[in-house]
């Protein structure tokens, strides 16, 4: 692996390199407290990114250059390269089977069946999948099923396994071998890379990549780099034909409607936000969580609560302390969306439990909130 961070387009700052040396950066602002009758236990600080296609800041509070690792936010990206390989026609995929390959799925019966569909009509086994079992199922419900019938949670159930089987499908496309499919250099995870770097417009050689958590890699941009390549997520035909993600826009098409067509596929059916959001703004918006409370959003073109611009945007959002059992990152991109007009007051009535978390005692009262308490201003306003 590398050290060398991606090259940035002409419509951005290169990352810094890395060094022993840090970046010298302002007090990282406070996004949500945690309150328990009017007394603030705690705060999550963070940062907050909005930008349109090219890259241009439209909104932003902390720092938009803040380096990340991408994490599961990488994985629409990814699945550009088994599109682009002809995975649709090979395997006969539905949008749903593309929907779950870009998820962190919650290792709920409809995911599993949906993967083994996949696997079978691939000739595939699911013993294969190097994503391990730790702390799997992500759902509740399904993991106290699990217990209660003494079944050990096996990888097809990790967060992680549509992921996994891009590369496993690729693999089988091309006559690779399949054991060692998750290795950095196999030419599956090549292929990974290479659609990745094509995203953010750079070139494989200049990732700057990391470990994950499912053994596969990850890789490391700025918010403001996260934020753009989401806008074309969201809006993928809005390319410029001299732009060289151009290229991408069919795949990135098909992918982002898959999303959008089974939100239920991106997260689970309990507690998980992003499936939330994207049934409660239908056809609206394309959320994607990446541990550590990292969250991407790509929003599609249309009018807004606020403001005149119907162009297409993406936003990143990072929770300094990693969420704090995910009430940060869940309030803030609630509110972050409340704030830049994507969502109505119906939506955030639906959405009301992650816009304010709540902490209950065993005899369910409330015992403590965490509030969102921040204002994103447009850049514009920033600079005037």
């Amino acid at each position: 692996m590398t050290d060398t961070p991606g090259r940035a387009t002409p419509t951005a700052p290169k990352i810094p390199r890395a060094s022993t040396r840090t970046r010298a950066r302002t007090e990282t602002p406070i996004l949500v407290r945690q309150i328990r009758n009017g007394i603030v236990e705690s705060v999550h600080r963070g940062d907050i990114v909005e930008a349109d296609l090219d890259g241009n800041l439209i909104r932003q509070l902390g720092d938009p250059d803040r380096i990340v690792a991408l994490r599961s936010t990488v994985k629409p990206f990814g699945v550009v390269a088994l599109i682009e390989a002809g995975g649709i026609g090979a395997f006969d995929l539905e949008p749903a089977e593309i929907a779950i390959m870009t998820s962190s799925h919650s290792g709920e019966d409809i995911h599993v069946r949906t993967i083994q569909a996949i696997f079978r009509r691939a000739g595939v086994s699911q013993g294969l999948l190097a994503c391990g079992n730790e702390g799997m199922p992500l759902d509740a419900l399904t993991a106290a099923r699990l217990a209660r019938d003494g079944e050990k949670a096996s990888p097809i159930r990790h967060m992680c396994s549509g992921q996994h089987a891009v590369s496993l499908l690729l693999s089988r496309l091309k006559g690779w071998d399949l054991e060692t499919y998750w290795q950095p250099q196999h030419p599956s995870q090549v292929a990974y890379r290479s659609a990745v770097a094509r995203a953010f417009g750079t070139k494989p050689e200049q990732l700057r990549t990391a470990l994950d958590g499912c053994g596969v890699e990850t890789y490391a941009f700025r918010l403001r780099e996260i934020a753009r390549a989401y806008a074309m997520l969201a809006d993928p035909i809005a390319l410029g034909a001299k732009d060289p993600r151009q290229a991408l826009a069919p795949a990135l098409t098909i992918i982002r409607d898959a999303m959008l067509g089974s939100p239920e596929m991106i997260g689970g059916r309990h507690d998980r936000l992003d499936t939330s959001l994207m049934k409660a703004a239908p056809a609206r918006l394309v959320s994607k969580a990446g541990m550590e409370a990292l969250r991407a959003i790509a929003i599609l073109p249309g009018p807004r609560q606020v403001g005149s611009g119907t162009a297409a945007s993406g936003m990143a959002l990072k929770i300094e302390d990693g969420g704090g059992y995910e009430r940060g990152s869940w309030a803030a991109s609630v509110e972050t969306l409340r704030q830049a007009g994507v969502l109505d007051d119906q939506a955030i009535r639906v959405l009301a439990r992650y816009h304010r978390p709540q902490s209950l005692d065993p005899h369910g009262r409330i015992g403590a909130e965490s509030v969102a308490d921040f204002e994103l201003a447009p850049v514009g306003e920033l600079i005037s």
